[in-house]
C-alpha cells in the first residue's frame, strides 16, 4: 500500500515509474524523469482504459488523492460521467461573451423576424453588452456567474440604468438556462433589488413650446430631417424611434393616417393631426425611402438628441429631454379628459397601466376634486363656510 515515504523516496527513472496503491485498485502515483510526481487515476469506460491526473503530490496528500480517488471509482462504476469528459465539459464550458455573440447573432435576429422584438429594444441591448456585461461578465463562464458578480456590475449605476441593466442580465442569464448551459432556475440576476425610480413628470410650458419652437426654426436651414422630426413627435406624441422609423410608405396624406410597422406594441394605425400633415408637407425629399434623412437613411437618434439639446439651449430651456414632448401630449389629453382606453392608444401601448398614470394625476375628475377640496379647505382656514 502507498505511504507518504514510499512517495517522498521514489527516484526518478529514465521512463516515468508507476508505483500502484493497494487500498484503491487504480490509484497510484507516476514519477516522470524529470521527478515530478502526480497522483494518478486508472480505469475502463466502454472497455477503453483511461487515466485521469488528480493533482501533483507536492500540492496534495495521500489521503486527501486517495478519497478522491475512491469518490471517482465509485462514480464510474454507477455509469456517471467519465471524469475525464467532464474535464474536457467544464474546460470548454461557454463563457458569457459566447452567450452574447449567439444572442445578438443568432436569437436576436429570430425573435426580431416574428415580430417579438424591436430593432430599438436590440440596439439598447447591444449597448447594455457592450458598456457593461462585456467588461464585467463577458471573460466568465456562464456556470461561474454568481449573484455578487452581478451586483458588483450594476454597483453606482443611475436607477434606471440600474434597473434596465438587470432586466437585460435577468433575459440573458434565462436564455442560458434554456440552452443547457447552466443548471435551471439558478438565474444571478434573480434577487437583486430594482431601485426604486422617480417618475418623471417635466413637460413644456406653452410659453416654454413656443421658445423651443422659435429656436428650432432657427436651425432648421442646418438641421431640416431633425428639426421635422422633433415637431412631428411634438405634435404626435408619438416616440422619437417611431418617428425617426417612419417610411414615405407608411404615410397617407390623403387619409391623415400613419403606418407604425415596428413599435414596442407592435404594428398600429395612428391618425396624423393636421400640424403633422403641414411638417410632412414642407419637407424636401432628399430620399424616396425615409422621411426624415440626410441622404442614404434617416437621421439618426444621437443626431436628432444633439439638435434639441441645442434647440433647448437657444431657447433658455433647463431639465428637459425630447421625451418631455410625448409627455406633454399625454399630459393635455388626460387633462382634457380623454379616457384611459383611448389615452392607451394615443401612447401606443398595450395596456392602460400607463394611461391610468396620467387620468389618475391630470384627469377632469381628479382635478375637479381636488380643486373643491382645497377650495373647501381654504375657507376653513379663513373661517369662512365654503357654500358662502
Amino acid at each position: 500500500m502507498l505511504t507518504e515515504r514510499i512517495i517522498r523516496d521514489a527516484k526518478p527513472e529514465a521512463r516515468p515509474r508507476l508505483l500502484w496503491d493497494e487500498q484503491v485498485r487504480g490509484f497510484g502515483v507516476r514519477v516522470t524523469p524529470q521527478g515530478v510526481k502526480s497522483y494518478i487515476l486508472n480505469y475502463r469506460v466502454d472497455g477503453r482504459e483511461r487515466r485521469l491526473t488528480i493533482g501533483r503530490c507536492v500540492e496534495l496528500s495521500l489521503r486527501d488523492a486517495r478519497e478522491r480517488a475512491a469518490r471517482e471509482m465509485v462514480a464510474i462504476r454507477a455509469g456517471e460521467i467519465d471524469p475525464l469528459e467532464r474535464r474536457r465539459a467544464r474546460r470548454e464550458a461557454p463563457r458569457v461573451r459566447d452567450g452574447l455573440v449567439q444572442f445578438f447573432d443568432e436569437w436576436a435576429p429570430a425573435r426580431q423576424r416574428i415580430g417579438r422584438l424591436t430593432s430599438g429594444t436590440v440596439r439598447e441591448y447591444r449597448k447594455h453588452a457592450r458598456r457593461y456585461v462585456g467588461p464585467a461578465l463577458g471573460a466568465l463562464k456562464v456556470s461561474s456567474v454568481t449573484k455578487r458578480h452581478v451586483e458588483r456590475m450594476v454597483d453606482g449605476l443611475p436607477r434606471t440604468q440600474h434597473n434596465r441593466l438587470l432586466a437585460f442580465t435577468s433575459r440573458l442569464f434565462r436564455l442560458f438556462e434554456s440552452w443547457g448551459w447552466r443548471e435551471q432556475n439558478t438565474n444571478p440576476a434573480r434577487g437583486i433589488e430594482r431601485a426604486r425610480e422617480t417618475p418623471r413628470d417635466r413637460t413644456l410650458a406653452p410659453s416654454e413650446l413656443h421658445a423651443l419652437s422659435v429656436a428650432l426654426d432657427s436651425l432648421a436651414d442646418r438641421h431640416p430631417a431633425s428639426v421635422a422630426a422633433i415637431r412631428v413627435a411634438a405634435v404626435t406624441g408619438l416616440r422619437i424611434g417611431e418617428v425617426l422609423a417612419i417610411r414615405w410608405a407608411d404615410v397617407d396624406i390623403e387619409q391623415a393616417r400613419l403606418t407604425i410597422p415596428e413599435g414596442k406594441s407592435g404594428r398600429r394605425q395612428q391618425d396624423l393631426p393636421i400640424p403633422a400633415l403641414d411638417v410632412f408637407g414642407r419637407i424636401h425629399r432628399i430620399n424616396d425611402e425615409w422621411a426624415f434623412s440626410t441622404g442614404r437613411s434617416h437621421v439618426t437618434y444621437r443626431h436628432v438628441r444633439t439638435v434639441f439639446a441645442e434647440a433647448a439651449r437657444v431657447a433658455g430651456l433647463l431639465d428637459v429631454r425630447l421625451h418631455d414632448l410625448r409627455r406633454g401630449v399625454m399630459t393635455q389629453a388626460a387633462a382634457a379628459g380623454v379616457g384611459t382606453h383611448v389615452l392607451r392608444d394615443l401612447l401606443g401601448h398595450r395596456t392602460t397601466a400607463m394611461a391610468d398614470r396620467y387620468v389618475r394625476a391630470l384627469g377632469s375628475p381628479v382635478r375637479d376634486a381636488r380643486e373643491a377640496i382645497g377650495a373647501d379647505i381654504a375657507a376653513a382656514l379663513a373661517g369662512k363656510d365654503a357654500r358662502d
